[in-house]
């Protein structure tokens, strides 16, 4: 049966999830702040300034009243940044159907909310804003899923994960399609703390992988080495910070979105993390808090940036040792160089050094 489905936020990811429920036959109506992509979906049935070349099926619309898009909605998909999504969200408590709970409300924002007891869960800040009936209810869209390749119908997989079952298969129901695999989860958790956290390894894969074309000593093997190390320091921290189920972190919420974002050329913390060492991209700014007000100035949302500074809070609150996250944040903090970072984690990670004293490979 066709459903009325609003989508908050038309970038690439939200548009292309917009694509997909288009095309199994829902009505879509997509909310953006931007007027040249709402022009640009009405009236070209494309996104071209997030998914260029991708045609929209004409049951997509978008709007910039953020109310049409979300009252009398059966269902309401948040895409916004987590950097963002706090403020959409006070926009959305005063809508009737929300306010009245007719609405199944998912997120797919990846990140942590900043409080002043410390950083929180997205769909646990969203729930304290919402009526009460939502809480424990918000359900949590994430996995291995670059936009680019979901639009254009590369097999995906998904997890739709809400300690409210019942809701987490409402969602997985609504995005299954021939071309999306969506599986449902309990461990709302540890399926958040995978789709942050992997964003930090991620700047510190693309340094590597940068650092790669340097030196004879880094390669494949190295990668794999970080990788692995990566997934370790996410099930750790997950499991610090209230995780359920270890076998989150070896499925595709974990280890699956942890690859991608770390290999894929579309990863926009990967590049980020290449562009640290290549471009010298984080000169212009002193530290990381200047960073995460300018960073409009990247040109695009590295994600891990902010999820860095809310991992090092947790590192200190529970005392872990994730050495790999510390050191993309003391980079991004303009305390160590990328070079001497890479030296600095290798070392943590296996005890050895594969750079000299003087700092050369």
């Amino acid at each position: 049966m066709a459903k009325n489905v609003g989508i908050i936020s038309a970038g690439a990811w939200g548009t292309a999830i917009g694509k997909i429920l288009g095309e199994q036959g829902h009505q879509v109506t997509m909310w953006d702040y931007m007027p040249d992509v709402v022009q640009d979906i009405n009236g070209h049935h494309q996104n071209s300034r997030y998914l260029l070349g991708i045609d929209l099926p004409p049951s997509v619309r978008a709007t910039g009243d953020i109310t049409e898009a979300a009252d009398g909605m059966d269902y309401l998909i948040i895409s916004t940044p987590s950097l963002y999504v706090i403020n959409v969200i006070k926009r959305l408590i005063t809508v009737p159907s929300i306010m009245e709970g007719k609405t199944q409300i998912a997120v797919l924002a990846k990140g942590f909310i900043p409080s002043e007891s410390g950083p929180k869960f997205i769909v646990e800040s969203i729930e304290n804003y919402l009526p009460g009936f939502y809480q424990g209810k918000v359900v949590y869209i994430s996995g291995p899923s670059h936009a680019e390749e979901v639009s254009r119908g590369k097999l995906t997989g998904l997890i739709s994960a809400c300690p409210y079952g019942k809701n987490a298969i409402l969602f997985r129901e609504l995005l299954n399609s021939p071309t999306l695999l969506v599986f449902s989860s309990l461990d709302i958790r540890g399926v958040q703390t995978a789709a942050a956290v992997k964003n930090v390894v991620a700047i510190a894969f693309g340094m590597l992988d940068a650092l790669m074309e340097l030196s004879e000593n880094f390669g494949d093997n190295t990668e794999s080495l970080l990788l692995a190390a990566g997934l370790n320091e996410i099930m750790s921290l997950g499991m610090a910070i209230g995780a359920t189920h270890p076998q989150t972190f070896t499925s595709i919420a974990g280890v699956g979105d942890l690859d991608v974002t770390c290999r894929s050329h579309h990863g926009r913390n990967r590049r980020f993390g290449r562009e640290i060492v290549q471009d010298k991209k984080l000169e212009p700014f002193s530290d990381i808090a200047d960073l995460i007000t300018n960073i409009d100035k990247i040109g695009y949302l590295p994600e891990g940036a902010a999820a860095a500074v809310h991992v090092m809070s947790f590192i200190e609150k529970y005392r872990l040792k994730l050495p790999i996250c510390s050191t993309v944040f003391k980079v991004l903090n303009r305390e160590l160089e990328p070079l001497n970072a890479v030296q600095e984690m290798l070392k943590s990670i296996t005890g050895l050094s594969f750079i000299d004293a003087q700092g050369t490979v």
